[in-house]
């Protein structure tokens, strides 16, 4: 399956579509709010190229499977393949561009195998769990410790969240992802959410952005 990375200013980037690289609980209050214990290494899960849409005008929500949490995270494009704990110059060498995103989870689903010791994919993985919106060029931060991400839905903001807060931040984070397994160019990091997850409901007007940087609004149909 072939994906156009696009940027704000239009222009599109050409790349096999690869996997989505998530971390859990990679913000303590996040952990709290849903509480679970704040993890004392990353904690990785990956979700399928398979499961990404655009943010663009609307995105649907399978209703029917139980409640649909959104998670607003950074995303951030892998332009170069990156494998065995690359140094922090090959990491920033690597990052092609970052996005607002959202990372939907069926809630209800993911409580159940929780329960069970069970493993997270049907909550994380189903089509279009993986909700991501253009990108800027990877050289718009010049510190990857200062990236906001805000997510309004209906007029109230809902979350409000920076990098500097993330337990592990974006260059340590993908050294290890990418000492755990090779990461290629088309591969998406969703780098954690912030405290503030809830449902979504159809008919919800979003805004979803990386404040100072790009904004896009969406619908959820």
């Amino acid at each position: 399956m072939s994906y156009q990375h696009q940027y704000v200013d239009g222009t599109r980037i050409h790349f096999p579509l690869g996997k989505v690289v998530c971390i859990g609980r990679n913000y303590a209050e996040h952990a709290k709010e849903l509480d679970n214990p704040v993890p004392t290494e990353p904690l990785l899960f990956i979700k399928p190229g398979s499961c990404v849409v655009s943010l663009e005008g609307s995105f649907s929500i399978p209703t029917e499977r139980g409640s649909v949490h959104y998670e607003a995270e950074i995303a951030v494009l892998i332009g170069k393949p990156l494998s065995t704990t690359p140094n922090r110059e090959e990491v920033l060498d690597a990052i092609s561009g970052f996005a607002p995103a959202l990372d939907l989870t069926l809630r209800d689903k993911q409580a159940e195998l929780k329960a069970k010791g069970l493993p997270w994919e049907i909550a994380k993985s189903f089509d279009g769990a993986a909700v991501i919106a253009p990108f800027v060029s990877g050289s718009t931060f010049a510190d990857l410790t200062d990236i906001g991400i805000r997510l309004t839905i209906n007029g109230e903001v809902r979350q409000d969240g920076n990098s500097k807060d993330m337990l592990n931040p974006i260059v340590p984070m993908i050294q290890y992802m990418a000492g755990c397994f090779s990461l290629q160019a088309g591969d998406v990091i969703l780098t954690g959410t912030p405290v503030g997850v809830g449902p979504l409901n159809v008919g919800d007007e979003l805004v979803l952005e990386l404040p100072g940087a790009s904004s896009f609004t969406s619908s959820v149909r």
